[in-house]
């Protein structure tokens, strides 16, 4: 794209100071245009529908629709959408159901100064834009076994508070089985104890605390 015709981009993401850092950088771009910016989900994918921008950059984590869902709408519509994800932590699940739903590029909201032009233009061009150490992680995701719908239901009755003999009786299982979920839990999130594990599955997206059982 030329100063002529440029990249036109447009921003989904729910904190104001991210969408004013990233209008700030690309503000010196001849040949990147900021046509829209968005707070949420679904005003993404209707500003997405009205601007058709070349590029979008879609935070994971957003009210009332999720990256996620948005993405997939968006390909939906549109399936040659050139989409970048914004995400604070490396090893996010999320980041990689992102990709699966089809975008094209991975950005932490910590190296966006560095890498926030280099991606928009790749994506422009045609190109996925994953950096080395992200794909890495990715490929690690993979790799790894995902936690069975038994074992959320252990960690998520864990995270609120509950000790092995109630989640045992609450799940109708022994507590030694408890204990035997928990023991594969720790092994594959890496985590030292109950609530290491129960930090990294939040931060990684896996698990979301909600209301008591």
């Amino acid at each position: 794209m030329t100063a002529a015709n440029p990249i036109r981009v447009l921003v989904a993401d729910d904190h104001p100071l991210l969408r004013e850092g990233i209008a700030a950088v690309l503000a010196g771009q001849t040949d990147i245009d900021l046509v829209g910016e968005a707070s949420d989900g679904r005003e993404a994918l209707e500003c997405f529908r009205q601007l058709r921008p070349d590029v979008t950059l879609m935070d994971l984590q957003m009210p009332r629709m999720n990256g996620i869902d948005s993405i997939l709408a968006i390909r939906g519509e549109d399936p040659n959408a050139r989409i970048a994800i914004l995400t604070t932590y490396r090893g996010d699940v999320r980041a990689l159901h992102a990709i699966q739903a089809g975008a094209q590029a991975y950005l932490l909201k910590s190296s966006l100064r560095k890498e926030l032009l280099e991606t928009i233009r790749a994506l422009a061009a045609g190109k996925r834009h994953i950096p080395a150490e992200i794909a890495a992680d990715l490929a690690q995701h993979i790799g790894q076994q995902c936690l069975s719908p038994r074992e959320v239901e252990v960690l998520q009755a864990a995270a609120l508070g509950y000790s092995n003999r109630d989640i045992a009786l609450q799940l109708r299982i022994t507590e030694d089985t408890v204990k035997g979920h928990m023991r594969l839990i720790m092994d594959k999130l890496g985590a030292n104890n109950r609530t290491h594990a129960v930090a990294i599955a939040v931060q990684r997206g896996v698990l979301e605390i909600g209301p008591p059982l």
